[in-house]
């Protein structure tokens, strides 16, 4: 036995999966770690805990009250600026917020993943770590009433309001997560703030530059722009363009923007006063005695007047802690050059500053600096169309002070979904459109009597068990937990753009849903036409469980309705098109680069399914052939398609079976039979993984298993209901 007594470097190898994990060692391997992220056992609070009724518990006005007095309470650990810590709160909300991009409803404030690595260690927000300790106080008083998330963006609303702004409002209603959220990808850099543009195609020159999807940031680190001008060169015009792409990834168009950086920059002011090299690592990298605490500052004091942070150093306006149009008659009234911070970091500084709009520094009593802008900024009047919103706010303030409302509104709430998850007090009666409104339900929901009318009445249609699933489906499966935006309520497959997406065509869903609509116009109850395909798929769930010898009864919870074309924003909503769908062997072609396993995986954790749940929904709707296009047999393992059976997974495992892919691509594969070579079966990548990939195996195995099909039968109705539910908050808040 061996005496040696393992080094720190030695013990951290055997405990850290980066360097001996599976990962590690097959870097290729299918992750499912992402289907395992919401383990009860993770969540420190109960199992029966619901943050809604805990929040409930809490006094808006109180906490309010709170807040406010903690914005001009400065601690000598970290001064305020002028005395005020509003501006840090709302650069700490916007960039919680700020992270969200339309694209796949990444990202966003409604989780608080900022205090988790790597987005608490990103160069873009930096010595933010000090803007949540300082919250601490208020977070200890109310505990499990208020969450990180809804506190962490709160503030900084709130923290407009103290500076004399009035907002739109505010929601409530964001659960907390307490793990890093590890699906994201953020880019292909491996350091910080890259100047290689890795995920850019094309050039600025021709205007064919591009971001990589589904990206939303122009480097690895930053939220939205290189503050200093694209990889830090001080381009204001090409600044322009990274901006106008960045905010539209994030769901801004250009008023937006223009609202946003201009409302935004009326307050604070930018931090660079000192030598950028005497900032320490981020708060991931920090040693156990500094507690989490990051980017120490050796510079003088490091506080106050020599705090460094993104490099640039100054202030946008005369007056940083007021709202106000002074920062359109600031960046109006002069003519402006590049000069170097004292970081050495590239800004916009007046030639001569005129009277009136020299800055009271921020922690030097007597002291004026001249006013600063940043490459975003000098955008909003070198570009023409920024340049004209510009002059339309400088000259209305009032449409500004609205138009920055809505935007800053938007911003913090665009990854919460519809209004109806939202809490407390402060919501706003008025639902804008990109909350993906539905009408309240109006009238009695229908009785089980009405019901099971309604299901006879479907099954008497002689609409399959095939087309009733594969159009509740479709309906359904647009749903992604990352933004909860999507799903069957609003019925919005029979509006633009769903009618026309290709996946709905091949699928015929159109005349499914023309046949419900007239059940549903003569039953002379209220049940919507949402319902009405959600039940279809309830009856062709049982029908198929029924002709393979299993009586079973679905779930099923009235009380959708339909959606409007007027309430349904078409650009928003294309992004949440089925590009690629496991479940129905769909791949669009040339939609992407990844792996069809890979994006399968990313499909069932945005319909929040579990592993087990995953697989009993693909093979189960496999045996029933709901292939997308009708020639599609890819995946089919049964004789006996139509009915509910475990055949794909008996099939699938089957050693008399010998695999071989048809295409260089080995996107399609053939099965022979071992013995005669004759052609059995023809599968894809998302139908072999479960054979091959030693965890879906694992749940093959017992779904193929004698007596398994019962086990199959129960996660594959447990995930079809979560599928057609996801969208359901008022059954689950």
């Amino acid at each position: 036995m061996s005496d040696h007594k393992p080094t720190r470097r030695e013990w951290g190898a055997r405990t850290t999966p980066s360097l001996q994990g599976n990962e590690h060692w097959w870097p290729d391997q299918l992750n499912l770690n992402v289907l395992h992220q919401k383990h009860p056992d993770a969540n420190p609070f109960s199992e029966s805990f619901r943050y809604g009724k805990a929040f409930a518990q809490l006094n808006v006005d109180e906490l309010s009250a709170d807040v406010d007095a903690l914005m001009t309470d400065s601690q000598d650990w970290w001064p305020a600026d002028w005395g005020h810590y509003g501006p840090f709160f709302i650069r700490m909300s916007w960039h919680a917020a700020g992270t969200y991009r339309a694209l796949d409803g990444r990202g966003g404030g409604g989780t608080g993943a900022q205090r988790f690595a790597p987005l608490n260690s990103w160069p873009d927000n930096g010595n933010l770590d000090k803007a949540r300790r300082l919250l601490w106080p208020i977070k200890k008083k109310y505990g499990e009433k208020l969450s990180w998330a809804d506190l962490l963006v709160f503030a900084g609303n709130r923290a407009l309001e103290t500076m004399g702004f009035k907002t739109f409002g505010f929601g409530f209603g964001r659960a907390d997560i307490w793990a890093p959220e590890d699906d994201i990808y953020w880019g292909p850099e491996n350091e910080w703030l890259g100047d290689k543009d890795e995920r850019y195609t094309g050039s600025f020159e021709d205007g064919s530059r591009v971001l990589d999807n589904p990206l939303a940031a122009v480097q690895m680190g930053l939220i939205y722009v290189n503050p200093e001008g694209p990889n830090g060169v001080p381009d204001a015009a090409k600044s322009a363009m990274d901006v106008r792409e960045t905010f539209a990834r994030m769901g801004m168009n250009d008023r937006e923007t223009v609202a946003l950086t201009v409302g935004g920059h009326t307050f604070g002011k930018m931090h660079g006063n000192g030598p950028a090299d005497a900032v320490g690592g981020a708060p991931e990298e920090a040693k156990l005695h500094e507690m989490g605490v990051g980017w120490a500052n050796k510079h003088e004091t490091g506080l106050g007047e020599y705090t460094i942070t993104s490099g640039l150093e100054g202030a946008w306006t005369p007056t940083p802690t007021k709202w106000d149009n002074t920062y359109l008659e600031t960046i109006f009234s002069h003519e402006w050059q590049v000069k170097k911070s004292p970081a050495g970091a590239n800004q916009w500084e007046p030639v001569e500053v005129k009277d009136g709009f020299w800055v009271p520094d921020a922690h030097v009593e007597g002291r004026k600096n001249p006013p600063v802008m940043n490459a975003a900024d000098m955008a909003m009047i070198v570009d023409p169309d920024y340049l004209k919103i510009s002059k339309e706010y400088r000259e209305n303030p009032d449409v500004l002070a609205d138009e920055f409302a809505r935007a800053w509104y938007k911003l913090l709430h665009r990854d919460m979904g519809p209004s109806a998850r939202y809490l407390g007090p402060q919501v706003p009666e008025e639902v804008l459109v990109w909350q993906d409104p539905v009408p309240k339900h109006e009238g009695p929901l229908v009785s089980d009597e009405q019901i099971a009318t309604l299901k006879q009445a479907i099954t008497d249609t002689g609409l399959t068990a095939k087309q009733l699933i594969e159009t509740a489906w479709a309906s359904a499966c647009t749903y992604r937990q990352t933004d909860h935006r999507g799903g069957a309520n609003g019925a919005r497959i029979r509006l633009e753009p769903q009618t026309g997406w290709d996946i709905n065509v091949r699928g015929g869903v159109a005349e499914v849903i023309d046949q419900l609509d007239k059940i549903k116009g003569a039953s002379n109850t209220t049940i919507s036409l949402a319902d009405m395909i959600v039940l279809g798929g309830s009856v062709g769930v049982e029908m198929a469980a029924k002709s393979a010898g299993h009586d079973i009864t679905v779930p099923f919870t009235p009380g959708r309705t339909d959606a409007t074309q007027e309430m349904t924003e078409v650009d928003a909503h294309a992004y949440l098109e089925p590009r690629h769908d496991a479940f129905r062997n769909y791949m669009q072609e040339q939609s992407t680069p990844i792996p069809a396993e890979h994006l399968m995986i990313d499909r069932a954790f945005m319909l929040n399914l579990s592993a087990p749940q995953m697989a009993a929904l693909l093979g189960g709707m496999r045996a029933i052939g709901i292939n997308a296009g009708d020639n599609n047999t890819d995946g089919i393992f049964t004789q006996r398609p139509g009915q509910l059976t475990n055949d794909f997974f008996v099939n699938l495992i089957d050693m008399g079976t010998v695999w071989e892919p048809v295409d260089e691509d080995e996107g399609r594969f053939i099965g022979r039979d071992r013995k005669s070579g004759e052609t059995k079966w023809t599968a894809t990548r998302v139908d072999l993984v479960y054979g091959s990939n030693s965890q879906l195996r694992a749940i093959a195995e017992e779904y193929a298993a004698d007596g398994g099909e019962r086990h199959m039968l129960h996660k594959f109705i447990s995930g079809w209901v979560k599928v057609m539910e996801n969208d359901r908050f008022d059954l689950h808040r």
